[in-house]
């Protein structure tokens, strides 16, 4: 199967930064995005940030010019620098990842990380 592992959420003041890493490993053939979600108390997980196969990127309204997501020197990191951040960026951040398996004629799945809080006081 497919592990996702995030890391990099904490607490900071706002407008300040912070960059969140996610890495997915396993038996993976392909993959054909990685993307970040978060989700607040008491609201829907929302997307945030999302990276396709051949590099393309889309943004939520909020994330816009603010954050970016970019990927490492493997298809299978990805990166979300945050900055200017703001008190209602405080949430949840998940790492998901649409990955193909090795060995199997299926199409891709989704994969979601454990998640990382991030804390952005006024």
């Amino acid at each position: 199967q497919v592990q996702v592992v995030e890391s990099g959420g904490g607490s900071v003041q706002a407008g300040g930064s912070l960059t969140l890493s996610c890495t997915a490993s396993g038996s993976i053939s392909r993959i054909y995005v990685m993307a970040w979600y978060r989700q607040a108390p008491g609201e829907e997980r929302e997307m945030v940030a999302v990276m396709h196969s051949g590099s393309k990127t889309n943004y939520s309204r909020s994330a816009e010019g603010r954050f970016t997501i970019s990927r490492g020197s493997a298809d299978n990191t990805v990166f979300l620098q945050m900055n200017n951040l703001k008190p209602e960026d405080t949430a949840v951040y998940y790492c998901l990842s649409s990955a193909a398996l090795t060995n199997t004629p299926n199409g891709p799945s989704d994969y979601w990380g454990q998640g990382t809080q991030v804390t952005v006081s006024s």
